[in-house]
């Protein structure tokens, strides 16, 4: 069992950054595929990036992508979402979730899940 705390969220102005981290604990960190995924007031759950087992392949939303960077430290149970030029349509609760998947490809292959950081961008 994984489990998954994000940290990192907070308010921030339009074009700023902010740098997510999720820390894991109970389980062996790179034997899971990570990915971030985002939630806003009354919208669903979105896809946002993932990362690879051994952190050699990323992919992302089109909406994120040039401007979001995942990253991972299997050495020190992490992965990170590194938000830069961050528009109010970001604004979200974002998660981070672990999957036994090689490449998931959908929400249901990721077992578990953090509680969520809130993310604010303001205009």
């Amino acid at each position: 069992q994984v489990q998954l705390v994000e940290s990192g969220g907070g308010l921030v102005q339009a074009g700023g950054s902010l740098r997510l981290s999720c820390a894991a604990s109970g389980g062996t960190f790179s034997s899971y595929a990570m990915g971030w995924f985002r939630q806003a007031p009354g919208k669903e759950r979105e896809f946002v990036a993932r990362i690879s087992k051994s952190g050699g392949f990323t992919a992302y939303s089109d909406s994120v992508k040039g401007r979001f960077t995942i990253s991972r430290d299997n050495a020190k149970n992490t992965v990170y979402l590194q938000m830069n030029s961050l528009k109010p349509e970001d604004t979200a609760v974002y998660y981070c979730a672990a999957s036994w998947s090689l490449f998931p490809k959908t929400e249901d292959e990721y077992a578990y899940w953090g509680q969520g950081t809130q993310v604010t961008v303001s205009s």
